[in-house]
């Protein structure tokens, strides 16, 4: 019956959302080829900027039939343009419109205009075949499997200042790897592309300089023809070191010193050069600090708004970036690098999806081997997030000896590494199994354990009760870890619940009381021990409603009817007044105290 129902309520919707755009589409099969020529413009106009036109344009099956115009010989050269300016608009909208548009075959439909002998018509399909294939959600290798395609963009690149930019965006986007820099560079990419640098054109200079970064990056071989190349009897090093300049655009001197650096590892200037390298050393510098002022903004963007992290891992390559600014020579730099992982590391989406894809734990514990406090404390803190318990790194970072690291910071003279520590090993023992509690028991000691529940700062002091109540969580492994610490742990506590400690530090401290009730036969280190139950008896009847509750938890936890010796420790509490206080607060006016009473004095009655 679901299924009878579904489809009325798929059509009715359909034509509620289609109804106002169909009339374009009906446009296009006129026979008047004049009246369908306007019919394509107004669906241009109509298109522009609003994705949900688009969208049902795209529903209603414009797209075939755009295409079928604009491959058609009889269509006009002005309507075949036409159609093509409104592909290329369904193309800027969303990623399934992309997708959409590589389903009805565009690509080999675009290419084929590509060969009209009118300059107008393929700048349009240059234009379109741009915002295609700069989509994420379009395979590169689309634009290598025709081999005469290349040439014939080559060929293109003098034809306009237009086939020039787009052309040149295109080849920048799709190659992504040494077989496509390959084909390019066996192509002429250099030679074709190299006076571009000096085109007076911005647009056309930035779209040729990114193409040369991408051509030249890991490889020797693109990167020693460089340096011979001329241009208007410059060489190209020298053109890349002026666009480095300082009056010149942030984008044009971090995309050229990429050129440069590309360069340099492959051998292709010589480290004497002096009027090269030494200028490169000077830019870098400056490029450094450009790098840092992006990754410290990127932080600052990202710090609340998840909105804002997801378009910034979006953007282009940001990732790769990031991970290479941890690998920095400049301090600086890879402070602000692991500055802007820390802030993107807040998003749960990302940290399950795009910290994963990129590994940034690996280079992320790098880091941390070997770096001054003020970067191992941004990168712990970083670390804490990453070993959150739906974090995918969380496996492969204590595979790597994470948790000996971190037992490690729990010992720096640094407050905040301290802290950071101490935290992450929370995190960690969070649903752990045994055997990674007994390797962070092992790794800390006992002293030490005992060293961060005495530290004077309450934050170290919380975490590290925090680490302790993770730990004591499930029967067995409750049992397990109090039968080889039970005497320790219950002096900790002892001391802490004696101690001037506020409300929050004591009510972390009852709850680990409350876990420790909750085992087995860890119970009976509560029940021999007189001293911690007149604790909770007098905690119980606390001025606090917190430790009330806690302190409740822990009774429950001792009294609770069917488990081995309940009677007896029934019996012995009775004799102690609990359930005199059980009475007391059964009429307490806070609702959650109350029902616990009650159900506590129930499991007398039972």
């Amino acid at each position: 019956m679901a299924c009878v129902l579904e489809a009325p309520l798929r059509m009715s919707v359909l034509s509620e959302v289609t109804a106002s755009s169909r009339h374009y589409v009906d446009r296009l099969f006129d026979l008047d080829p004049q009246k369908v020529l306007q019919g394509v413009i107004d669906m241009k106009n109509a298109v522009i900027g609003n994705n949900k036109q688009k969208a049902n344009l795209i529903v209603l099956g414009a797209v075939p039939r755009l295409l079928y115009l604009l491959q058609q010989e009889t269509s006009s050269t002005e309507l075949r343009t036409e159609c093509a300016v409104v592909l290329g608009s369904l193309a800027m909208g969303t990623e399934n419109n992309v997708k959409s548009l590589l389903d009805c075959h565009i690509i080999p439909a675009l290419l084929q205009g590509l060969l009209s002998p009118d300059l107008k018509f393929i700048e349009a399909c240059l234009r379109c075949l741009r915002t295609i294939f700069i989509s994420p959600v379009t395979p590169e290798d689309l634009l290598y499997t025709d081999a005469t395609v290349i040439s014939h963009l080559m060929a293109l690149l003098s034809r306009s200042r237009y086939t020039q930019e787009y052309i040149c965006q295109i080849f920048s986007h799709c190659c992504k790897g040494p077989d496509h820099q390959t084909i390019l560079f066996n192509h002429g990419a250099v030679q074709n592309i190299a006076h571009l640098l000096v085109s007076t054109s911005y647009k056309v200079r930035m779209q040729a300089l990114k193409c040369f970064s991408v051509l030249a990056f890991e490889n020797p071989q693109v990167s020693m023809t460089l340096v011979n190349v001329l241009v208007d009897g410059e060489l190209l090093p020298q053109i890349f070191v002026k666009m480095l300049q300082r009056d010149k655009p942030i984008e044009m001197q971090l995309t050229s010193a990429k050129c440069l650096t590309s360069m340099c590892r492959a051998g292709a200037i010589r480290t004497d050069d002096s009027c090269i390298v030494l200028k490169l050393d000077h830019d870098l510098k400056h490029a450094h600090e450009l790098r840092q002022a992006a990754f410290k903004l990127y932080a600052s963007l990202g710090a609340n708004d998840e909105d804002i992290r997801k378009k910034i891992i979006e953007t282009e390559n940001m990732m790769d970036r990031i991970v290479n600014g941890l690998s920095e020579s400049s301090i600086k730099v890879r402070l602000a690098a692991v500055r802007c992982l820390h802030s993107l590391s807040r998003s749960v989406q990302q940290l399950r999806t795009s910290f994963q894809d990129h590994a940034v734990w690996k280079p992320l514990m790098k880091v941390l081997q070997n770096a001054p406090n003020e970067v191992l404390v941004v990168a712990s803190s970083t670390l804490c997030n990453l070993l959150l318990e739906f974090s995918p790194s969380k496996e492969p970072i204590l595979e790597s000896g994470a948790i000996e690291l971190l037992c490690s910071l729990t010992q720096s003279e640094n407050l905040a590494l301290r802290v950071n520590g101490i935290w992450a090993l929370m995190n960690v023992a969070f649903q752990a199994e045994q055997k990674i509690k007994s390797d962070i028991l092992r790794g800390l000691s006992t002293e030490q354990l005992f060293q961060l529940l005495s530290d004077s700062d309450v934050n170290v002091l919380m975490k590290t009760l925090g680490l302790l109540r993770n730990l004591l969580s499930t029967r067995p492994h409750i049992d397990h870890i109090m039968s080889t610490h039970g005497k320790q742990i219950m002096q900790a506590v002892t001391l802490i619940l004696e101690g001037e400690h506020n409300i929050e530090v004591k009510e972390q401290t009852l709850c680990i009381l409350a876990n420790i009730a909750d085992g087995t036969t860890a119970k009976e280190l509560i029940m021999t021990n007189d001293d911690i139950l007149q604790k909770i008896k007098y905690y119980m009847s606390h001025s606090n409603v917190k430790l009330q509750l806690a302190a409740m938890f822990c009774i429950s936890n001792l009294i609770w009817n069917g488990e081995e010796g309940s009677q007896e420790r029934q019996d012995k509490l009775r004799d102690m007044g609990i359930v005199d206080i059980l009475h007391k607060l059964s009429q307490s006016s806070d609702p959650n105290l109350c029902d616990k009473a009650k159900t506590a004095l129930q499991q007398y009655l039972a």
